[in-house]
């Protein structure tokens, strides 16, 4: 895998790197480590705008998110700040969180956390908004939000029990434990164990694995997955429907069916 340009200028708490030809992978790298990567104001901030410009990049593939380094992936809300907020700066805070969530769970590829270490409150509800999770197998996640008079407020509460069930959900959740990363993969909080160290390399291999597929179809299958998730069996074939139609008559289409029959690997064109 070949990196790409580095970019993210005028970020001061993450940064963007690009790999593959073409740079159609995307590495959102968290990157305040003083903090373990607590999410600040600023941070969220920041990241709400990074998701925003990969979000309208035509030819983004796949995100990786992952951390600088191996202490923690990201441990939540940064506490020593709101230590010192008044009730509206609490107020003030939430619609920044809610943005830098969602622009993670609204990217339109599939996103891939890299988790190594710590992946708490705020940061396994990251991790929960990607697609698919990759664990370093010293990963620890778990949403202690009711240990602190608090919950999960990234999307905890409804991703998790998307991925695990109500009653798993209920009982990480309600008893704020953490799960080291072989928990986490029998409950299916996670999708894939890896050796300690090696998160980020294989989520890149998997980004990598994503990305030589039909964009046009990898996008269409991620918004039938995901808005098929809160709708009754009838209607997600309808969703399905609309997935199939809108890449079945694309230029992606056309040249996956003669890059088959010619034995060679696609060129996608990339667009509808």
């Amino acid at each position: 895998m070949v990196d790409g340009a580095v970019g993210g200028a005028g970020f001061q708490h993450l940064r963007i790197e690009r790999h593959g030809d073409g740079g159609h992978v995307a590495e959102l790298v968290l990157d305040r480590p003083e903090a373990l990567n607590a999410l600040s104001t600023a941070f969220a901030r920041e990241l709400a705008d990074a998701t925003a410009g990969l979000a309208a990049d035509p030819g983004l593939r796949a995100v990786v998110l992952s951390s600088s380094q191996a202490r923690a992936f990201c441990v939540g809300a940064d506490l020593k700040e709101r230590n010192a907020f008044t009730d509206a700066d609490l107020r003030a805070q939430r619609p920044v969180l809610r943005a830098a969530f969602g622009g993670v769970l609204g990217l339109p590829v599939p996103a891939i956390a890299a988790v190594e270490g710590f992946a708490l409150g705020g940061g396994c509800e990251l991790a929960l908004s990607c697609d698919l999770v990759v664990a370093g197998a010293t990963a620890e996640l778990g949403l202690p939000e009711v240990s602190v008079g608090l919950v999960p407020g990234g999307g905890g509460t409804q991703l998790l029990v998307r991925r695990v069930g109500s009653s798993r959900a209920a009982d990480l959740i309600f008893t704020a434990r953490r799960v080291d990363a072989d928990e986490a993969l029998r409950l299916g909080v996670v999708d894939r164990v890896v050796p300690a160290g090696r998160a980020r390399t294989a989520a890149l291999e998997l980004a990598a694995a994503v990305a030589a597929n039909s964009p046009v179809g990898v996008r269409n299958a991620k918004r039938a997955l995901r808005l098929g998730q809160t709708a009754d069996l009838a209607a997600g074939l309808e969703l399905e429907d609309a997935a199939w139609r809108a890449t079945a008559f694309s230029a992606d289409r056309v040249e996956g069916i003669r890059a088959f029959a010619e034995k060679r690997r696609p060129a996608w064109p990339g667009t509808p």
